[in-house]
């Protein structure tokens, strides 16, 4: 992964893909929330027709970025991948929206001094990005170009950005790391032969049939990630947002999710389940979310047989030292929901060790 996001499986994918199972033919891997893809990745590698979703344009892309092939992103009017990255690392710095919102030039425009980059960084950040949607609306690059061009530009910004660890405000003093240049580089592309579906939307309106696997990862907690991320929906979009604020935030509460909310998010996940068609339904959950395992338990089980996966426990989230000194495991697990189209389960039948269950208390 070309940088940290909070909720990422990157740490559990090995313990996640032995309950993926091979595909059946003609089926997809829906990742329903695919956040930065580490998760449709590795069910692209068991042979999975993928299908991603996410409500942020910026994680579809970088989800997407990880299923391009060689074939998809040779570049021919730019002489290959390698010597794209090269143009790029020449480009002309531009003294635009991310030089004028979210470097220090901003105290001129708006009064606050943000410190996401440096100047020449964010200038550089503006023309790269320039130079990209100039390919783009010229015909040099296709759209899957375009999307492993953006991604790789994401992994540039994180390398030099002046961050706790996501973006949603800058830090009062630079870090060693934000004073370096910011350069892209490439990365090893796969030979996958799938069908890859990608859309941007919200969940219950994602496609899924009988015979598809349904992986849900849903935020859980307060955060929100639309604000945790706003400047790489910014780089994704290409667009100039009126900001708000010190931290310079696009608008984004349009994009909440019910799931970073304790009172809505249990129902709004019944009510997901119920809406998809699979017939078999991954779900991640740990004990830092904000549904009671229990009654999470409870719930689903109206939906068909629910079986809990300890997965073991990962260190909680580090946006900085200060927090890993302070910071305690978070146990994670997998629900499975399994049902069958042809007569709905009269009684709930859970299977599942109530050792691994969280108290509502």
């Amino acid at each position: 992964m070309t940088y940290r996001y909070i909720g990422s499986k990157s740490r559990l994918i090995d313990r996640i893909k032995p309950h993926m199972g091979p595909p059946k033919k003609g089926a997809f891997f829906v990742d329903a929330f695919c956040g930065t893809g580490v998760v449709a990745e590795a069910a692209a590698n068991l042979g999975w027709n993928v299908r991603i979703n996410d409500h942020l344009h910026s994680a579809v892309i970088s989800a997407r970025a990880r299923l391009i092939n060689k074939e998809q992103a040779r570049f021919k009017c730019l002489g290959g991948y390698t010597k794209v990255i090269d143009k790029l690392n020449a480009a002309k710095p531009k003294f635009g929206f991310m030089y004028r919102t979210y470097s220090p030039a901003s105290f001129d425009t708006c009064g606050i001094e943000r410190r996401y980059f440096t100047q020449p960084n964010a200038a550089k950040l503006d023309g790269m990005r320039y130079l990209i949607e100039e390919w783009s609306e010229d015909g040099s690059i296709n759209d899957l170009e375009k999307t492993l061009l953006i991604s790789d530009l994401f992994g540039a910004i994180n390398r030099v950005a002046n961050i706790a660890g996501t973006f949603g405000c800058f830090l009062s003093k630079w870090t060693k790391q934000s004073k370096e240049n910011i350069f892209l580089r490439s990365r090893v592309l796969n030979n996958y032969h799938i069908q890859v579906h990608e859309t941007v939307g919200d969940v219950f309106d994602i496609l899924s049939t009988p015979n598809d696997l349904v992986y849900l990862d849903p935020p859980y907690t307060k955060r929100q990630y639309a604000s945790y991320y706003h400047i790489l929906e910014t780089v994704a979009l290409g667009d100039e947002p009126k900001v708000e604020g010190v931290a310079g935030l696009r608008p984004w509460k349009d994009l909440a999710s019910d799931f970073c909310y304790k009172a809505r998010a249990l129902g709004a996940l019944s009510r997901l389940v119920d809406e998809l068609k699979s017939d078999r339904i991954l779900l991640s959950y740990s004990s830092e979310g904000h549904i009671c395992m229990q009654d999470m338990k409870a719930e689903l089980s109206k939906h068909g047989k629910f079986t809990m996966h300890p997965l073991g426990s990962i260190g909680r989230y580090r946006p900085n030292k200060t927090a890993s000194r302070a910071s305690s495991d978070v146990n994670e697990f997998l629900a499975i929901v399994e049902r069958s189209r042809l007569e709905a389960p009269k009684t709930p039948s859970p299977s599942v060790d109530d050792n691994f269950l969280v108290s509502c208390g």
